[in-house]
């Protein structure tokens, strides 16, 4: 699989994720949301942005969705709630593998959430 972009091929794996992390920039990742079906709202950002700070910052750390409540609990104050169900809004295919795909992390071979 890969995805183009401005004449380019990305390349991906056949579950779409990058295959090398350094092709990775945020016209990519719009062009893996869009493929994904996806609108990157700013919330979408932050946790895009929020995996990829996790991952390259702290030792290769995929924070599964649990872990992801919890800190947007913290982050988001503008959000009445937040749990899993706010965060499946923005990434309905899943918050952690999802999100991950398109902010261009390995897949993680974590089953579930939770």
């Amino acid at each position: 699989m890969s995805y183009q972009l401005n004449g380019n091929t990305i390349e991906a794996t056949d579950n779409g994720y990058l295959v090398n992390h350094e092709d990775w920039n945020e016209d990519v990742a719009g062009v893996i949301a869009q493929a994904e079906g996806v609108n990157l709202s700013d919330k979408a950002w932050e946790v895009i942005n929020y995996l990829r700070d996790e991952y390259f910052n702290n030792n290769g750390n995929q924070p599964n969705e649990r872990n992801m409540v919890k800190h947007f609990k913290s982050v988001w104050t503008d959000v009445a709630k937040v749990d899993a169900k706010t965060l499946y809004e923005h990434f309905p295919m899943g918050p952690a593998k999802q999100a991950g795909k398109i902010a261009g992390l390995p897949e993680t071979k974590r089953k579930g959430g939770y």
